[in-house]
């Protein structure tokens, strides 16, 4: 079920979620995504391109934020709108053959506005890894019942 716009408050907080990444979901994400850029899986093609090693792709960084979004709404459809600067990559170090996560995206939200005539909300994402924002103004755009 859907939340209601009239149980809604500028400033409530809508949840958060964890979301665990290894090397192996960002060779899955290439796969579905077309974006196989040596930079999201190999570590001497990233290292000698300058980054710190693997990282996240942004779309995929992006995606993993907006579905606390999407869980709340109770349906995909209703972000209307959905938008963020990147800030900093997400690392994903290798842990295969270890049940460990190579890296870990945090993601809460708030109700940052109501806009009642349209029948909107507009969420407010803070997400971070390693202690870092990767993204910021990262908002949704709600249609509520």
């Amino acid at each position: 079920m859907s939340p209601s716009i009239t149980d809604l408050a500028a400033g409530q907080e809508i949840g958060s979620r964890t979301v665990e990444v290894t090397r192996t979901d960002l060779v899955k994400y290439a796969g579905a995504s077309g974006d196989f850029n040596p930079i999201h899986w190999n570590e001497a093609f990233a290292t000698g391109v300058e980054l710190p090693g693997v990282i996240a792709h942004g779309m995929f960084t992006m995606g993993s934020a907006v579905q606390l979004v999407t869980d709340w709404a109770g349906d995909p459809a209703a972000v209307v709108d959905f938008q963020t600067r990147f800030t900093k990559p997400v690392l994903v170090t290798d842990t295969t053959g270890t049940p460990e996560p190579g890296a870990t995206i945090e993601v809460s939200g708030t109700i940052g506005k109501l806009d009642a005539e349209a029948g909107t909300a507009r969420v407010d994402l803070t997400v971070t890894a390693a202690g870092q924002k990767v993204l910021m103004k990262a908002q949704a755009v709600v249609r509520l019942s």
